[in-house]
């Protein structure tokens, strides 16, 4: 087997807990999808091309005849504003992946796939074909399962009532757990949970995403660049 299909194979491996939660959110989007008056069609095409799960949930909320463009176009659009962040991190692993390749691979970024990568820049290269590995597979099923449960919306009825909305918060917070590295990384941690969780007590919409992110942005740039000056002193 080749490198290339060794990194590939590497990449759906890491990513399978994911896609089984993927499956179940996937499903509860379309059924929600179909409860607006949307087709199969509409939704699957509706998730491959904005592929932004919680952008997706937000819309739909919001949808309904006539469609708000212009709110729901601002609303999804703070919602999706911490993917400038992260797009901005995951460029800077980009450096032995050819420029015309990097927006399409960046279009195919979610919280999760971002997650695996930025981990695995932490020990090796970030190749191409491992982040098709994580990538692929995520936008397949995320599409399929929408359509899927666009047509059995009836029969699904409500999968959050049975807890399975928690299944992505319950994997996201297991894949943070391989970024541990001691109290810094804690401090990054619990300055983004207590400003998102204020922002989402005190500010209108979806900004808490936003702040929260940034928060945990600004700690680790001010404790790297600490860092720095410890290993400047340092003779």
């Amino acid at each position: 087997m080749t490198k290339t299909a060794v990194e590939f194979r590497q990449g759906m491996i890491d990513i399978l807990p994911v896609i089984a939660a993927a499956s179940v959110i996937g499903l509860l989007w379309g059924t929600l999808a179909a409860s607006k008056g949307l087709s199969p069609l509409e939704t699957g095409l509706l998730s491959a091309s904005v592929f932004a799960g919680a952008a997706q949930f937000v819309a739909i909320e919001l949808w309904r005849d006539p469609v708000p463009w212009f709110f729901l176009a601002m609303t999804v659009f703070v919602v999706n504003i911490r993917h400038v962040l992260m797009g901005a991190s995951l460029s800077r692993h980009m450096g032995n992946i050819p420029s015309g390749w990097r927006a399409p691979l960046l279009y195919m970024m979610a919280d999760e796939n971002w997650a695996f990568s930025e981990r695995r820049a932490l020990t090796q290269p970030l190749t191409m074909a491992y982040y098709l590995g994580l990538s692929l597979p995520m936008v397949a099923t995320w599409t399929i399962t929408s359509v899927i449960g666009a047509l059995a919306g009836a029969w699904l009825q409500d999968p959050a009532a049975y807890g399975f909305d928690f299944a992505f918060s319950a994997l996201f917070i297991g894949i943070l757990a391989g970024f541990w590295k001691g109290p810094k990384t804690g401090a990054v941690l619990a300055a983004s949970a207590v400003i998102a969780a204020v922002a989402k007590l005190t500010v209108p919409g979806a900004w808490y995403i936003v702040l929260g992110g940034l928060a945990g942005v600004l700690v680790a740039v001010l404790l790297h660049a600490e860092e720095e000056e410890e290993a400047k002193a340092t003779p």
